[in-house]
Protein backbone atom coordinates (compact mmCIF):
# COMPACT_ATOMS: atom_id res chain seq x y z
CA UNK A 1 0.00 0.00 0.00
CA UNK A 2 1.44 3.37 -1.01
CA UNK A 3 2.09 5.96 1.66
CA UNK A 4 0.00 9.14 1.26
CA UNK A 5 1.89 12.11 -0.15
CA UNK A 6 3.30 14.53 2.39
CA UNK A 7 1.33 17.77 2.63
CA UNK A 8 3.22 20.65 0.97
CA UNK A 9 4.24 23.49 3.28
CA UNK A 10 3.34 27.06 2.30
CA UNK A 11 6.51 28.79 1.15
CA UNK A 12 7.49 31.91 -0.75
CA UNK A 13 10.42 33.06 -2.83
CA UNK A 14 11.31 36.55 -4.02
CA UNK A 15 13.17 37.66 -7.11
CA UNK A 16 14.71 41.01 -6.17
CA UNK A 17 15.45 42.97 -9.34
CA UNK A 18 17.63 45.88 -10.42
CA UNK A 19 18.87 47.42 -13.68
CA UNK A 20 22.67 47.51 -14.09
CA UNK A 21 22.05 48.60 -16.87
CA UNK A 22 20.30 45.37 -17.93
CA UNK A 23 18.00 43.48 -15.59
CA UNK A 24 19.76 41.57 -12.82
CA UNK A 25 18.27 39.34 -10.12
CA UNK A 26 19.65 38.74 -6.64
CA UNK A 27 20.65 35.17 -5.94
CA UNK A 28 22.04 33.70 -2.74
CA UNK A 29 24.10 30.56 -2.29
CA UNK A 30 22.62 28.06 0.13
CA UNK A 31 24.89 26.91 2.95
CA UNK A 32 26.36 23.45 2.37
CA UNK A 33 24.90 22.17 5.66
CA UNK A 34 21.31 23.15 4.81
CA UNK A 35 19.08 20.11 4.25
CA UNK A 36 17.38 21.43 1.10
CA UNK A 37 19.23 22.59 -2.04
CA UNK A 38 22.55 22.68 -0.16
CA UNK A 39 25.14 24.76 -2.00
CA UNK A 40 22.68 25.80 -4.71
CA UNK A 41 22.14 29.28 -6.10
CA UNK A 42 18.57 30.25 -5.23
CA UNK A 43 16.37 33.28 -4.77
CA UNK A 44 15.83 34.36 -1.14
CA UNK A 45 12.91 32.46 0.33
CA UNK A 46 11.67 29.65 2.53
CA UNK A 47 8.75 28.29 4.51
CA UNK A 48 6.26 30.71 6.03
CA UNK A 49 5.93 30.75 9.80
CA UNK A 50 2.98 31.28 12.11
CA UNK A 51 3.61 35.00 12.55
CA UNK A 52 3.56 35.56 8.77
CA UNK A 53 -0.17 34.77 8.93
CA UNK A 54 -0.84 37.16 11.82
CA UNK A 55 -3.72 39.56 11.23
CA UNK A 56 -1.47 42.26 12.70
CA UNK A 57 0.05 42.53 9.22
CA UNK A 58 -3.24 43.79 7.80
CA UNK A 59 -2.58 47.07 9.62
CA UNK A 60 1.18 46.88 9.18
CA UNK A 61 1.32 46.47 5.41
CA UNK A 62 0.31 48.24 2.21
CA UNK A 63 -2.00 46.20 0.01
CA UNK A 64 -5.27 44.36 0.56
CA UNK A 65 -4.19 40.78 1.26
CA UNK A 66 -5.61 38.13 3.57
CA UNK A 67 -5.21 34.47 4.50
CA UNK A 68 -2.54 32.38 2.73
CA UNK A 69 -1.82 35.20 0.25
CA UNK A 70 -1.00 37.57 3.12
CA UNK A 71 1.21 34.93 4.78
CA UNK A 72 3.06 34.16 1.53
CA UNK A 73 3.76 37.83 0.78
CA UNK A 74 4.85 38.60 4.35
CA UNK A 75 7.06 35.49 4.27
CA UNK A 76 8.68 36.67 1.04
CA UNK A 77 9.51 40.09 2.51
CA UNK A 78 10.73 38.58 5.76
CA UNK A 79 12.96 36.06 3.97
CA UNK A 80 14.40 38.83 1.80
CA UNK A 81 15.27 40.76 4.96
CA UNK A 82 16.76 37.74 6.75
CA UNK A 83 18.78 36.37 3.85
CA UNK A 84 19.87 39.55 2.05
CA UNK A 85 19.22 42.52 4.35
CA UNK A 86 16.89 44.10 1.76
CA UNK A 87 13.77 45.55 3.41
CA UNK A 88 10.68 46.11 1.26
CA UNK A 89 8.88 48.54 3.54
CA UNK A 90 7.72 52.13 3.94
CA UNK A 91 7.81 54.45 6.93
CA UNK A 92 4.37 54.67 8.53
CA UNK A 93 4.28 58.41 7.87
CA UNK A 94 4.90 57.88 4.15
CA UNK A 95 2.87 54.77 3.44
CA UNK A 96 0.65 53.98 0.50
CA UNK A 97 0.99 52.58 -3.04
CA UNK A 98 3.61 54.40 -5.06
CA UNK A 99 5.28 56.02 -2.05
CA UNK A 100 9.08 55.58 -1.62
CA UNK A 101 10.46 52.57 0.20
CA UNK A 102 12.69 52.91 3.25
CA UNK A 103 16.20 54.11 2.58
CA UNK A 104 19.48 52.31 3.07
CA UNK A 105 20.05 53.98 6.45
CA UNK A 106 16.99 52.41 8.09
CA UNK A 107 17.64 49.03 6.50
CA UNK A 108 21.26 49.09 7.74
CA UNK A 109 20.15 50.05 11.25
CA UNK A 110 18.15 46.80 11.45
CA UNK A 111 21.09 44.59 10.44
CA UNK A 112 21.52 43.13 13.94
CA UNK A 113 17.91 41.90 13.93
CA UNK A 114 18.20 39.67 10.86
CA UNK A 115 19.45 36.61 12.75
CA UNK A 116 17.05 36.88 15.71
CA UNK A 117 14.06 37.29 13.37
CA UNK A 118 15.24 34.31 11.34
CA UNK A 119 15.56 32.16 14.49
CA UNK A 120 12.19 33.49 15.72
CA UNK A 121 13.86 34.87 18.81
CA UNK A 122 12.43 38.27 17.85
CA UNK A 123 9.03 39.14 16.44
CA UNK A 124 9.04 40.66 12.94
CA UNK A 125 5.69 42.29 13.81
CA UNK A 126 7.19 44.01 16.83
CA UNK A 127 10.28 45.04 14.86
CA UNK A 128 7.96 46.82 12.41
CA UNK A 129 5.99 48.49 15.19
CA UNK A 130 9.04 49.66 17.13
CA UNK A 131 10.77 51.06 14.05
CA UNK A 132 7.69 52.62 12.47
CA UNK A 133 7.54 50.79 9.16
CA UNK A 134 4.92 48.83 7.20
CA UNK A 135 5.65 46.10 4.68
CA UNK A 136 5.26 47.15 1.03
CA UNK A 137 3.38 44.00 0.01
CA UNK A 138 1.82 45.90 -2.89
CA UNK A 139 5.23 46.09 -4.62
CA UNK A 140 5.37 42.30 -5.02
CA UNK A 141 4.32 41.01 -8.44
CA UNK A 142 2.98 37.45 -8.45
CA UNK A 143 5.25 35.52 -10.80
CA UNK A 144 5.02 31.77 -10.28
CA UNK A 145 3.53 28.91 -8.26
CA UNK A 146 5.30 25.57 -7.93
CA UNK A 147 4.32 22.56 -5.81
CA UNK A 148 6.86 19.81 -5.09
CA UNK A 149 6.04 16.47 -6.79
CA UNK A 150 3.97 14.07 -4.69
CA UNK A 151 6.69 11.39 -4.46
CA UNK A 152 9.11 13.69 -2.61
CA UNK A 153 9.42 13.28 1.19
CA UNK A 154 9.64 17.05 1.72
CA UNK A 155 7.14 19.12 -0.22
CA UNK A 156 6.64 22.87 -0.61
CA UNK A 157 3.77 24.95 -1.95
CA UNK A 158 5.92 27.83 -3.18
CA UNK A 159 4.76 31.21 -4.45
CA UNK A 160 7.26 33.28 -6.46
CA UNK A 161 7.21 37.09 -6.47
CA UNK A 162 9.12 39.82 -8.31
CA UNK A 163 10.02 43.11 -6.67
CA UNK A 164 12.21 46.07 -7.65
CA UNK A 165 14.99 46.55 -5.10
CA UNK A 166 14.92 49.84 -3.16
CA UNK A 167 17.64 52.20 -4.46
CA UNK A 168 20.87 52.26 -2.43
CA UNK A 169 19.97 49.29 -0.22
CA UNK A 170 22.84 46.80 -0.20
CA UNK A 171 22.42 43.03 -0.33
CA UNK A 172 24.59 40.92 1.97
CA UNK A 173 24.39 37.19 2.76
CA UNK A 174 23.44 36.13 6.28
CA UNK A 175 26.31 33.66 6.88
CA UNK A 176 23.95 31.03 8.32
CA UNK A 177 21.57 29.87 5.60
CA UNK A 178 23.44 31.63 2.81
CA UNK A 179 27.14 32.08 2.09
CA UNK A 180 27.04 34.47 -0.89
CA UNK A 181 24.74 37.13 -2.33
CA UNK A 182 25.31 37.95 -6.00
CA UNK A 183 23.55 39.98 -8.69
CA UNK A 184 23.31 38.11 -12.00
CA UNK A 185 21.61 38.56 -15.33
CA UNK A 186 19.20 35.62 -15.73
CA UNK A 187 21.07 34.17 -18.71
CA UNK A 188 24.37 34.47 -16.84
CA UNK A 189 22.96 32.33 -14.02
CA UNK A 190 21.65 29.79 -16.53
CA UNK A 191 25.06 29.64 -18.21
CA UNK A 192 26.70 29.00 -14.84
CA UNK A 193 24.34 26.11 -14.23
CA UNK A 194 24.90 24.68 -17.70
CA UNK A 195 28.71 24.63 -17.52
CA UNK A 196 28.87 23.41 -13.92
CA UNK A 197 29.98 26.61 -12.20
CA UNK A 198 26.81 26.64 -10.11
CA UNK A 199 24.08 24.28 -8.92
CA UNK A 200 20.64 25.58 -9.86
CA UNK A 201 17.55 23.44 -9.24
CA UNK A 202 14.84 22.89 -11.86
CA UNK A 203 12.20 25.42 -10.66
CA UNK A 204 14.87 28.12 -10.26
CA UNK A 205 16.16 27.52 -13.79
CA UNK A 206 12.66 27.70 -15.24
CA UNK A 207 11.91 30.97 -13.49
CA UNK A 208 15.27 32.41 -14.56
CA UNK A 209 14.41 31.54 -18.15
CA UNK A 210 11.04 33.27 -17.99
CA UNK A 211 12.49 36.34 -16.24
CA UNK A 212 15.24 36.54 -18.87
CA UNK A 213 12.64 37.31 -21.54
CA UNK A 214 12.66 40.88 -20.17
CA UNK A 215 15.69 43.17 -20.42
CA UNK A 216 14.67 45.80 -17.84
CA UNK A 217 12.97 45.81 -14.45
CA UNK A 218 10.15 48.02 -15.64
CA UNK A 219 9.37 45.69 -18.53
CA UNK A 220 9.31 42.66 -16.23
CA UNK A 221 7.03 44.32 -13.69
CA UNK A 222 4.64 45.59 -16.39
CA UNK A 223 4.45 42.26 -18.18
CA UNK A 224 4.09 39.88 -15.26
CA UNK A 225 1.69 42.11 -13.32
CA UNK A 226 -0.87 41.39 -16.05
CA UNK A 227 -0.09 37.73 -16.79
CA UNK A 228 -1.97 34.92 -15.04
CA UNK A 229 0.03 32.40 -13.03
CA UNK A 230 -0.44 28.70 -13.82
CA UNK A 231 0.29 26.30 -10.96
CA UNK A 232 3.11 23.85 -11.71
CA UNK A 233 3.00 20.43 -10.07
CA UNK A 234 5.64 18.33 -11.88
CA UNK A 235 4.43 14.82 -12.71
CA UNK A 236 6.67 11.81 -13.30
CA UNK A 237 6.41 10.33 -16.78
CA UNK A 238 8.51 9.59 -19.86
CA UNK A 239 9.81 11.73 -22.69
CA UNK A 240 9.50 10.98 -26.41
CA UNK A 241 12.46 8.61 -26.19
CA UNK A 242 10.95 6.69 -23.28
CA UNK A 243 13.32 8.11 -20.68
CA UNK A 244 12.00 8.97 -17.19
CA UNK A 245 11.29 12.66 -16.78
CA UNK A 246 9.21 15.28 -15.03
CA UNK A 247 6.39 16.92 -16.99
CA UNK A 248 5.14 20.45 -16.36
CA UNK A 249 2.17 22.14 -18.09
CA UNK A 250 2.94 23.98 -21.34
CA UNK A 251 0.44 26.70 -20.44
CA UNK A 252 2.71 27.75 -17.55
CA UNK A 253 4.88 29.43 -20.19
CA UNK A 254 8.32 28.06 -19.29
CA UNK A 255 11.15 27.36 -21.72
CA UNK A 256 10.66 23.58 -21.53
CA UNK A 257 7.94 21.14 -20.47
CA UNK A 258 10.06 18.13 -19.49
CA UNK A 259 13.12 17.61 -17.31
CA UNK A 260 15.11 14.35 -17.24
CA UNK A 261 14.84 12.59 -13.87
CA UNK A 262 18.56 11.88 -14.11
CA UNK A 263 19.34 15.60 -14.18
CA UNK A 264 17.09 16.25 -11.17
CA UNK A 265 18.79 13.42 -9.27
CA UNK A 266 22.28 14.63 -10.17
CA UNK A 267 21.55 18.15 -8.94
CA UNK A 268 20.12 16.77 -5.70
CA UNK A 269 23.37 14.85 -5.07
CA UNK A 270 25.64 17.87 -5.38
Amino acid sequence: MNEPAAAPKLSSTILLLRDNPRLEVLMVKRHYEIDFAAGALVFPGGKTNEEDASEAWIELSDGDFHGPELAARVGAVREAFEESGILLARKIGARGPGKPLVDAKLAASLEAHRGPVDRQEESFVELARKNGFVLALDTLVYFGHWITPTMMPKRFDTHFYLAPTPPEQLATHDGRETTEAVWLEPQEALDMAEDGRATVIFPTRMNLGKLGECAQVGAAVSRFATESVVTVLPVVGKDEMGNPCLHIPAEAGYMQTTEPIERVANVAKR
